[in-house]
């Protein structure tokens, strides 16, 4: 259970918990239940807002042969860090209607997500009389688990898993200061769709998007937020074209809340393509098209795109956060710079994108498919049924 998984308003979104479910229900059986935020009079809103787009959710659905139940779970929107606690409880109420359906029919629950999906999920599992797992990926660990309403529920709910799973090593320290227990914190990494992101023609990708076969270009593929460093990518790519006009171009793959603001500087001279949110096969032709990946995150776990990145052959531009340090090794697939530090970013732009990279050794460091992800999951999780046994 998770609120982190596509839906049919919003089809792109994590593919990573998309693409690794679906190769666990391969080797098992798989029901997710992808919880849908509910407001009171959401339906009225519209698409005026996300919360009244998702009214338009179905009930249930199947997405990449999974079956997928979309709980509706109240939640006080704008909580913060202060107020975040009360949406455990309301999102739990969201799940109670399915009590019924989802007994005696599954071995373990997992919580994809620190709060309040895991924490909720223990609780879930408490009333089916199961164990239940924890999926942590960034953003859960980095920032929500140290917000003061929701720190003692995340470390209640850590303690008590059967198994608490993180991408990166240095997830697995931060999960286990939070309160999990370390002999039963696992990695399972996240895979790659080998097929789909490996290295092809940077000409012909180019001439596919029409982008300037001349041009230093640099893909980004993520949320577009203030927090994924953008005012700081800003900041070093107006340096570069004061230095070198015309000579390096930043394709933006996503959409978030600073679209605008992104257009904004294009319209105004700033060499940006906003190209909004794409599906994998055009994320992938636009890592072809690149001279090298750039995430100038403030917070990371294990970016998937770092990954694909790595797999295209191209190689890796980023903050050392979370666990990139754990897949980009600095100056042999990529360079990494300080958050926050927009100097920084653009020497390391302009040396990336002004020296040749052994493609061989940048597909070497990426990880294998998704079927080998889901195996070290499926292990993962009945490791989880054997303690609570």
């Amino acid at each position: 259970m998770t609120r982190i998984f596509p839906n049919r308003v919003e089809p792109l979104a994590c593919p990573f918990q998309r693409r690794q479910l679906a190769a666990l229900s391969r080797l098992a059986d798989v029901k997710v239940l992808g919880v849908v935020p509910w407001v009171p009079g959401a339906s009225l809103i519209g698409d005026r807002a996300r919360v009244g787009k998702l009214c338009r959710v179905p009930a249930e659905d199947t997405i990449d042969g999974l079956p997928v139940v979309h709980p509706r779970a109240p939640y006080l929107p704008l909580a913060g860090p202060w107020l975040s606690g009360v949406n455990g409880p309301l999102y739990l109420a969201g799940l109670v209607p399915h009590l019924a359906a989802l007994r005696r029919r599954f071995d373990v629950v997992l919580g994809a997500f620190l709060f309040p999906d895991a924490w909720a999920a223990q609780h879930l599992a408490r009333a089916l009389g199961l164990p239940y797992a924890v999926k942590a990926h960034g953003t859960d660990v980095n920032v929500i688990a140290r917000w003061p309403s929701v720190r003692a529920l995340v470390h209640a709910t850590l303690r008590r898993a059967g198994a608490v799973i993180g991408v990166s090593r240095p997830m697995l320290d931060a999960l286990a200061a939070l309160g999990a227990p370390r002999d039963r914190v696992t990695l399972v990494p996240n895979g790659v769709d080998r097929a789909l992101f490996q290295p092809r023609s940077r000409a012909e990708a180019r001439a596919a998007l029409g982008l300037d076969p001349r041009s230093k270009v640099l893909v980004y593929v993520g949320r577009l937020e203030q927090e994924k460093g953008l005012h700081e990518l800003c900041d070093a790519l107006a340096s570069l074209e004061a230095r070198a006009p015309k000579q390096f171009t930043v394709a933006l793959v996503g959409d978030g809340s600073m679209r605008k603001t992104l257009e904004e500087k294009r319209d105004a001279g700033l060499p940006l393509l906003v190209a909004g949110a794409r599906p994998a096969e055009e994320v992938a032709q636009f890592l072809a098209a690149s001279d090298a990946l750039v995430l100038p995150s403030w917070n990371e776990g294990t970016p998937n795109v770092v990954l694909e990145a790595l797999a295209a052959g191209r190689p890796v531009v980023a903050t050392r956060v979370g666990g990139i340090p754990d897949v980009v090794s600095h100056e042999r697939t990529g360079l990494l710079v300080p958050a926050r530090d927009a100097a920084a970013l653009a020497a390391a732009i302009e040396q990336a994108t002004s020296r040749a990279w052994d493609e061989d050794e940048l597909t070497r460091a990426a990880p294998p498919g998704w079927d080998r992800s889901a195996e070290t999951l499926l292990a993962a999780l009945e490791r989880a049924r054997s303690v609570h046994a």
